[in-house]
């Protein structure tokens, strides 16, 4: 059985004698699918305290989701505002963003347009989970054109050109033609603190064709009928680009520095997609003295796995590596100076909340979670421990088995049309059964892992460790599951907000605290105490 370690996160700022006062702290907003987090971060890597609020979900129709930038902004200033309440504002240096590739819309006062047929502009956002494009990302990788050469040779519906196609085909009046610029929502967000249109090399790289070495292709937007794009010079989606950390404009403006309770002026940095800015937060932790396959080796070695409402695997590689059906090579999307694989699962969170809060016996699991105290995961984990008696708890599933692509399939099989299943199914309906279903879920997902992993092994990638970050990291059976059924030990930090120590990180960058992201890994102070060394 792997050993799952829990280490100490240390962090990629550049570290400072204690000694030196007064302390500087760095402010990290993560914008996820269902809320808004923000954390303060102090100069050396201490996250001081974090705040979330969630945030609203439109579902019109299947497969259609949407959200409301407005209502985004307005959580991440709530949020901000509690963790910097009581600091002193001149100790605050910097701000980071990061947060799900979904699309956001503006015209070109920047006011939000509608995303839908009702008309209704407050929903201005199509999420990146939104499958409502399927015609048109049938029709672009029909083209085989070369830029789809990275992203695992098949674009998903999940990325931003068949969203464009699909408002423009769609939405030609009301939107389309009103439409001003089009965002990522990382990208919105620095925007929205700055004023400056300036886009993320992540997100550009990662979501919309742009390579970091020729820039946007012309023939490829006018081949899928966007060529729009191209006569206004790709303002509408962007035509100066910075690296992720790179501070943008004067940093933060009057207006948005009221609203997030920040000072006026400090950096704002270019922005990383939320994935991206939680393998930051974890890929180069440094674990030497325990045994762990990755020790003295680079971090090509590794995967950092992202696991929240949707599951990413992040691998980098010092060239490039071209993997089927996974997305990239990208070049210094996430680690400045390395390619980036990343392969994903688009419902794991997801998936197990539906399957669990579908189940007959749901309400009975929620009263006796709450007799007991804990959260309705807690309660599983535990009712699976008094049901296995000697056996391991991951053989309670022998005869039953889920194939979890239930919003089909992103990585490595790409294909969104795929649905889920579920075999082995008996007449009963008890806790008992909903347990059982509950494991088998977490298992088909740790499968689809080990898939993932095969794939990119057979593709030229050398990876032996994990390592895990998100809200599904903090549950011991998921981690477990996948430490067992990947054969590969997997590292968890004992700071489990590493996504906010990413963002963080950035806003440290853009104050010029020190010259860049890939200097602060030569500098970084990972420690270790209370070292846990027992297999889950």
């Amino acid at each position: 059985m792997d050993i799952i370690l829990s280490i100490q996160h240390g962090v990629l700022l550049k570290m400072h004698s204690r000694k030196q006062a007064p302390v500087k702290y760095y402010v990290g907003i993560d914008v996820g699918s269902a809320s808004v987090r923000a954390a303060l971060v102090d100069e050396f890597g201490t996250v001081v305290t974090h705040a979330d609020q969630p945030i609203q979900i439109w579902e019109p129709q299947p497969d259609h989701y949407e959200q409301s930038s407005a209502d985004i902004w307005a959580a991440c200033c709530l949020v901000t505002k509690k963790v910097v309440c009581g600091v002193d504002a001149s100790q605050i240096r910097g701000v980071g963003f990061d947060a799900t590739c979904s699309l956001v819309v503006v015209d070109k006062k920047f006011q939000p347009l509608a995303v839908n047929c009702e008309g209704q502009n407050y929903r201005n956002v199509i999420m990146w989970m939104d499958h409502r494009a399927v015609s048109q990302v049938e029709r672009i990788n029909a083209t085989q054109h070369r830029v789809l050469s990275y992203v695992g040779g098949v674009m998903s519906v999940e990325m931003q050109p068949p969203k464009l196609l699909w408002i423009k085909e769609n939405l030609q009046e009301s939107c389309w033609e009103k439409a001003g610029y089009f965002f990522d929502l990382p990208d919105f967000l620095s925007w929205k603190a700055t004023g400056v249109t300036a886009r993320s090399l992540c997100t550009v790289v990662c979501k919309w064709t742009y390579t970091s070495d020729g820039g946007w292709d012309d023939s490829f937007w006018k081949m899928i009928g966007l060529e729009d794009l191209v006569k206004d010079k790709y303002e509408k989606i962007g035509n100066h680009v910075l690296s992720p950390g790179e501070p943008v404009g004067k940093g933060l403006m009057p207006e948005a520095a009221k609203d997030l309770g920040l000072p006026e002026g400090i950096a704002v940095a270019a922005s990383l997609i939320d994935a991206h800015a939680g393998g930051l937060g974890v890929i180069g932790a440094d674990v030497k003295g325990h045994n762990l396959p990755c020790e003295n080796q680079p971090i090509t070695s590794r995967v950092a796995m992202i696991c929240g409402t949707s599951s990413c695997h992040m691998g980098v590689s010092e060239t490039p590596i071209f993997v089927p059906g996974v997305w990239g090579p990208y070049f210094s999307a996430m680690v400045p100076g390395l390619w980036l694989n990343e392969g994903g699962q688009s419902a794991t969170g997801k998936l197990i909340d539906h399957v669990v809060r579908g189940h007959v016996a749901f309400p009975e699991l929620q009263s006796k979670a709450a007799a007991s105290a804990c959260s309705i995961y807690t309660y599983l984990n535990s009712h699976l421990d008094l049901i296995k008696k000697s056996l391991p708890v991951g053989f309670l599933t022998v005869d039953l088995h889920v194939w979890p692509d239930f919003h089909g399939n992103r990585s490595p099989l790409t294909d969104l049309t795929l649905k889920g299943m579920v075999v082995g199914l008996t007449l009963s309906r008890g806790l008992d059964e909903l347990a059982l279903i509950y494991l088998a879920t977490i298992q088909a997902i740790a499968l689809g892992t080990r898939h993932i992993l095969e794939t990119m092994k057979a593709a030229g990638h050398h990876i032996d460790t994990l390592f895990l970050c998100g809200g599904l990291s903090k549950n011991p059976l998921f981690v477990q599951m996948h430490a067992d059924i990947t054969g590969k030990p997997v590292v968890l930090s004992k700071e489990v907000e590493s996504v906010l120590v990413g963002a963080a990180v950035l806003g440290a960058c853009a104050s010029r605290d020190f010259a860049s992201i890939q200097q602060s890994y030569q500098g970084m102070s990972w420690t270790f105490p209370d070292v846990d060394s027992t297999a889950y």
